[in-house]
């Protein structure tokens, strides 16, 4: 007998054990359950449950839960239904009490169950046990319930619930989780009269970069003779400039934009910098091992001091990455509506019109005229390969680790987005990588559009990507 009939009997044996079963009490929930998870309306209030928590982790877990559910819901629906087709259960002797209404699509694989998964997975990466454990129980009482209710066979729920946990691991090569290691930095002398309440801190938070709210009333507390600066809309770059003027130790509190800025004007007036998390993209802050303001707040707390890389290009800094090609693009799109919609709704629109859009640049790369979809600079060598890697072991090994993601006619435009968004797998001879202390880039039309830490912005002229060696003391826990 072939294995798929062998499977297909085993799959209706049990079908009808569940349908036979009977659970005393529970015979509304279980339904009511299934039609609640209907069009993932379920997994939308967990999120917002967990948005509006006012914990960062919490918030973090909502948006990769969302995402992931954005991933395997598509994948099921669109392309696993419609390559398999398979009818759904018989009900007939089927206990009309626990019936609802069936759907019209194939059976197999079953699309609540993916989404319940990679929900429930999605939000493990992120959240502490205490909430992802209620989640993932709740995402597996999901699942059951499509067989209690007769819509699915036992195995489209478990191939369903594969996919789910499959694409909720996905994400992680989207966006990384906020603990990445601790990378190698060079400890560097406490400073001289260190004050535990904050006198001498300058801390300039921009509210309006997405984060914590309360990030201000925190610094108030934890820091009592600091000077707090709320941003409310006037010019960043020109308070981080005044504040650190005055400051001994300059505190920011912010997304990777407004830690930029804040490490600018640190340098510029040799002042160290202590990072606060509070914005919608802190990789910095987290390559540091700092997730929150407790956090940020500890570290200052314990007089700990390291000396850190920065990267330079005209005239900005990063602390992070910069480029040019495809990123700049998809940035500056995202950022025109990201602030109506969300982060991840703009991302997924802003792909969509580049995907559209997008051609190849032409470049000159250190003398050599290239035809390129992407460049990435990073400020220090990164681990993974691909033209758009996430994590570094070092933040101070002199270096600018160069990813080039090249274009010809075998390269098209929608497997070099896809590249780029999962790490580059199957890139071969159209990437290239390698590591130096500086770049040089031109454009034949004069100007290069550039990203440097999520902010967009326009050279003119030749273009240096430099290192700064050691050139930034930032606050980091001791030890």
């Amino acid at each position: 007998m072939r294995l798929s009939s062998r499977l297909g009997r085993l799959d209706r044996r049990l079908f009808a054990m569940v349908a036979g079963a009977r659970l005393h009490g529970l015979e509304r929930f279980v339904p009511t359950l299934s039609r609640v998870a209907d069009n993932s309306l379920l997994w939308a209030g967990v999120a917002g449950g967990l948005a509006v928590s006012g914990r960062r982790p919490l918030r973090r877990a909502a948006t990769r839960g969302l995402l992931a559910v954005s991933l395997a819901s598509p994948l099921v629906n669109l392309v696993g239904k419609q390559a398999f087709g398979r009818s759904r259960p018989s009900l007939d002797g089927f206990p009309s009490g626990r019936r609802i209404k069936v759907p019209v699509s194939a059976s197999f694989p079953s699309g609540h169950s993916a989404s319940a998964a990679a929900f429930a997975t999605a939000v493990a990466m992120e959240a502490p046990l205490a909430v992802a454990a209620p989640v993932a129980v709740l995402a597996a009482a999901v699942c059951f319930s499509r067989v209690y209710t007769g819509v699915h066979y036992p195995g489209d729920v478990l191939v369903g619930a594969g996919i789910g946990v499959a694409t909720g691991l996905i994400t992680r090569r989207l966006w990384p989780e906020a603990v990445t290691g601790a990378p190698r930095v060079v400890t560097a002398p406490p400073m001289p009269d260190h004050d535990l309440d904050g006198q001498g801190v300058v801390a300039v938070i921009n509210s309006s970069a997405g984060g914590d709210p309360a990030t201000a009333e925190t610094v108030r507390a934890s820091l009592p003779e600091a000077e707090v600066v709320e941003t409310a809309g006037r010019d960043v770059a020109g308070l981080m400039g005044e504040a650190a003027a005055r400051a001994r130790e300059l505190a920011v509190a912010g997304g990777d934009v407004t830690v930029g800025r804040g490490a600018r004007a640190a340098l510029e007036h040799r002042r160290p910098l202590l990072i606060i998390p509070s914005g919608t993209s802190d990789h910095f802050a987290g390559a540091l091992g700092l997730r929150d303001s407790q956090d940020a707040m500890t570290a200052y707390r314990s007089g700990g001091m390291v000396a850190v890389d920065v990267g330079e290009v005209a005239g900005r800094v990063f602390l992070n990455n910069a480029g040019l090609g495809a990123y700049p693009e998809l940035v500056g799109r995202r950022e025109s509506i990201e602030r109506r919609v969300g982060k991840w709704p703009a991302l997924l629109w802003a792909l969509d019109r580049v995907l559209r859009t997008a051609e190849p640049e032409e470049v000159v790369i250190d003398g050599v005229p290239r035809r390129v979809w992407a460049l990435f600079v990073g400020n220090c060598r990164y681990d993974s390969r691909g033209a758009a890697p996430r994590l570094r072991r070092r933040l101070e090994d002199g270096l600018l680790d160069i990813r080039l993601l090249t274009a010809t006619s075998r390269l098209p435009r929608l497997r070099a987005f896809s590249s780029v968004l999962l790490g580059g797998l199957g890139l071969s001879r159209h990437y290239q990588q390698w590591q130096a202390d500086t770049l040089r880039v031109s454009s034949p039309s004069g100007s290069v559009r550039l990203a440097c830490d999520g902010e967009t912005f326009t050279a003119r002229g030749d273009v240096e990507f430099t290192k700064r060696p050691r050139a930034l003391l930032v606050v980091r826990p001791a030890g």
